[in-house]
């Protein structure tokens, strides 16, 4: 890393809002939880749409399922970025050189990729709801590799906390 990301680290860190999160008794923890509950409501949804696209619960049709869990994905969504951000200001000096940190990243830009090609290419919103196998196998690597980077992702996580 440069000189120059060193000091952007060095001041994200410092400002207000990071020690005051650090210094208080009970803010980091919260942060923790919403960060944990929004991973646990994201990647629940997300797994559970996975096991379908993989031929599991074939009596629950594929849209019809989608329609409930995605949008529960979006809102865990809405729970992890703010608290994630919060809880790296706090240690971004460590983190902001820490190869299971940069990995986690990479890991969640390849999850939203998948996304993005799931939605845009696969997923077609055209598949009648009460079709219950109308999916292509493309979708079936599509939750497998879902399913692959997510836990890695929580393992990065879980081994930055230590």
């Amino acid at each position: 890393m440069s000189l120059f990301t060193s000091d952007i680290l060095d001041w994200l860190e410092n400002t207000t809002l990071a020690s005051n999160i650090r210094q208080s008794l009970w803010l980091y923890p919260a942060l923790e939880i919403v960060h944990i509950t929004g991973i646990t409501i994201l990647v629940g949804a997300a797994f559970m749409f996975d096991l379908r696209l993989l031929g599991f619960s074939k009596h629950l049709p594929i849209v019809g399922l989608s329609r409930h869990l995605l949008p529960w994905s979006q809102r865990g969504l809405l729970l992890i970025i703010p608290s994630g951000i919060l809880l790296f200001i706090t240690n971004s000096k460590t983190l902001g050189f820490d190869p299971t940190f940069w990995l986690k990243m990479t890991l969640l830009v390849i999850a939203a990729l998948n996304v993005l090609v799931f939605h845009k290419l696969i997923f077609k919103r055209k598949v009648h709801p009460e079709i219950q196998d109308e999916l292509p196998k493309s979708s079936r690597i599509s939750a497998l590799i879902s399913i692959i980077v997510w836990i890695s992702i929580i393992a990065c996580g879980r081994l930055l906390a230590y």
